[in-house]
C-alpha cells in the first residue's frame, strides 16, 4: 500500500471553467501529486499519480475525517506503480469535507464505490 500525507484535500464538485469536471487533488509532503477527475459526460475516471495519468475501470474510495483510502481493481495497479491501494492521511477541516464528499460522489457515480466513514 502506498501512503501519502497532505495538509488538505482540494475538491471541486463541478468546475464551470473545465466543462463541469469534478476534481479531487492533493500534494504530499515530499512533492507527490494525487488527482482524481471525471467529466460528467464520461464513464471513465482518471487517476493521476506523480503526474502520470491513468484511466480506471473500477475504483473504491473510503473517506474518513483524517484518511482517504483509494482501492484500485487488480488490473489497474499500474496506475499506482504496481500498488492497488493508496492511503492518504489529511488534515482537511471538517467543514470542507462536505465538498470533498460531494466531489467524490460526482466522480464515482455509476463507475465506482464511495464509502463515508
Amino acid at each position: 500500500m502506498l501512503q501519502l500525507k497532505t495538509d488538505a484535500l482540494m475538491a471541486t464538485p463541478c468546475d464551470d471553467e473545465e466543462d463541469n469536471m469534478a476534481m479531487l487533488c492533493c500534494h504530499g509532503k515530499n512533492g507527490e501529486m494525487f488527482m482524481l477527475t471525471r467529466y460528467p459526460d464520461e464513464d471513465e475516471v482518471e487517476l493521476t499519480w506523480d503526474y502520470a495519468p491513468s484511466t480506471l475501470d473500477g475504483l473504491k474510495v473510503t473517506l474518513g475525517n483524517t484518511t482517504l483510502l483509494v482501492e484500485l481493481a487488480a488490473g489497474d495497479a499500474d496506475a499506482l506503480g504496481g500498488k492497488d491501494q493508496l492511503e492518504i492521511t489529511h488534515a482537511t477541516p471538517l467543514s470542507d469535507l462536505v465538498e470533498v464528499e460531494e466531489t467524490l460522489q460526482n466522480i464515482l457515480e455509476g463507475t465506482g464505490t464511495f464509502i463515508r466513514v
